[in-house]
């Protein structure tokens, strides 16, 4: 299992490197197609997958990436407001089909994972975007990393003792510092190559405060799964799982460091 694991990855690494180097059209395409896979894990779930809503719930993280790539942000919005009416009628012309609560599955599943993980790409178009975005990665991996260390070590008190009893509140907290050091060493190394001067206390909180939404969709992740009784949201990923298993704190981590990004640097 730890070999499987390990090669994915290494595979996974070098899938993000260049989709992430080359940025553009091809990291538009790439983060549509991840948000593509992981709406359908998480309609899957909901056996709406191969049904109308999940086909307009695929439409609409297409049609909404198509938006970001084209630079159309002012569409974004009746976009949301045109795919709730869509799947609405949806809803009221092949009623009894559906049930409530898979309309808002299928409206949650375009928000929670096409729209909130697009900010990756978001943050790749940004100035320097190539440098930023990699903070994604060095709060949220950062914050998993530091947590597991430090909660192994001095770890007693029980975070979430029902959803994720091995998740303590020394481990949350090791996270966060661990994250907000990275975050330090991180602002270093962009200053020395960005030849800018901004304060690396900036660096230090965004990789910090952005450490905690990233335990929340962690645990959510979790939640959902645990609520549908199922291990992995998918086998897309051997080791890993499915996309959701693999992403699930970048998707909240993504567009909060977005905005700490633009207000603060």
């Amino acid at each position: 299992m730890f070999k499987q694991r390990a090669i994915s990855a290494v595979i996974l690494v070098i899938i993000a490197a260049i989709t992430l180097y080359f940025g553009g059209a091809l990291t538009c395409v790439v983060m549509c197609s991840v948000s593509l896979v992981g709406v359908m894990e998480l309609l899957r779930i909901y056996g709406l997958n191969k049904k109308g809503l999940g086909f307009a719930a695929y439409g609409a993280t297409v049609l909404y990436y198509a938006l970001l790539y084209f630079d159309l942000h002012q569409f974004i919005l009746p976009l949301i407001a045109v795919y709730m009416l869509v799947i609405l009628a949806i809803y009221v012309l092949t009623y009894p089909n559906y049930k409530d609560k898979e309309i808002m599955a299928a409206f949650f599943a375009f928000v929670y994972v096409g729209v909130m993980l697009s900010y990756v790409y978001i943050i790749r178009d940004m100035k320097h975007g190539l440098i930023l975005v990699l903070l994604i990665f060095v709060s949220s991996w950062g914050n998993d990393t530091c947590a597991y260390l430090v909660g192994r070590a001095i770890g007693k008190h029980k975070m979430s003792p029902i959803l994720s009893p091995k998740k303590s509140i020394e481990g949350l907290i090791g996270g966060i510092l661990g994250a907000g050091i990275l975050g330090l060493v991180f602002g270093l190394i962009y200053n020395h190559f960005m030849d800018t001067i901004h304060s690396v206390c900036i660096f230090a909180l965004i990789g910090a405060v952005c450490a905690l939404p990233a335990v929340i969709g962690d645990l959510a992740a979790s939640a959902i799964k645990r609520n549908n009784d199922i291990k992995d949201y998918g086998k897309l990923i051997p080791g890993h799982g499915g996309i959701l298993d693999r992403f699930d704190s970048i998707i909240f981590t993504a567009p909060i460091m977005y905005y700490l990004i633009l207000y603060l640097l």
